[in-house]
């Protein structure tokens, strides 16, 4: 046990390193970069889905997809019209890290890029740890995960530039109480962006998609 902090503090240290490498890149060739982290099932390729149609002639969006097996999630994200989708299977490991993005970075283009979203892979504790070097961090909650993940995982909350909250057509349907739900956001993060929306039925999308412009058009 006496040693096991060392290590974890080394390992997420040379991550950091590898993260800033990965952003100086990214700045280099003025592409702004979202990651996108969320629990199995809320929506983040759902997200990407409704997102790049919706960006599509104003910018140029490339996808970084995480998952552990499988390129279903890439596969998605190029219907939807990403120039360029690279899927990264991580072989069992539960987030994305630094170094798995600096290799996905080498399979794209950025000079032909405005914009990278990152899929990381679906889970609420492990990807708040490991810094990729993207520009912002977005959580993506659901209503049907129900309205104490915030006062569960903490750390997924506090550290985040945005949250995006789904599903909201089953509002009626699902016993979330809002008022608990972002009482608990608040304490974690105050003055958190938020954007109440639903893939399925397209509410609260172009409030999302106004603050990827507005943030984009801040990078460059």
């Amino acid at each position: 046990m006496t040693q096991r902090i060392p290590v974890v503090e080394r390992i997420l240290s040379a991550n950091d390193e590898l993260a800033e490498e990965n952003k100086s890149r990214l700045n280099a060739a003025n592409v702004f970069a979202v990651n996108l982290m969320a629990s199995p099932g809320a929506g983040k390729t759902s997200l990407i889905e409704q997102t790049l149609p919706r960006l599509a002639e104003k910018l140029r969006v490339a996808v970084v997809d995480g998952d552990i097996a499988t390129s279903i999630d890439a596969d998605r994200a190029a219907a939807a019209g990403a120039i360029v989708a690279v899927q990264v299977n991580t072989g069992g490991e539960c987030h994305l890290d630094a170094v798995m993005l600096h290799q996905a970075l080498g399979q794209i283009e950025l000079a032909t890029v405005d914009m990278l979203l990152v899929e990381n892979v679906g889970n609420l504790v492990c990807p708040a740890e490991f810094r990729l070097g993207t520009h912002k961090s977005v959580l993506i909650a659901s209503i049907p995960e129900g309205d104490d993940k915030p006062y569960k995982y903490p750390g997924m909350y506090r550290g985040v530039d945005a949250l995006v909250i789904n599903k909201i057509d089953l509002l009626p349907y699902i016993n979330f109480k809002m008022d608990y739900f972002q009482r608990g956001v608040e304490a974690l993060n105050p003055g958190l962006v938020t954007f109440p929306l639903s893939c399925s039925t397209g509410e609260g999308l172009d409030a999302w998609v106004h603050w990827i412009l507005e943030n984009v058009k801040r990078k460059a």
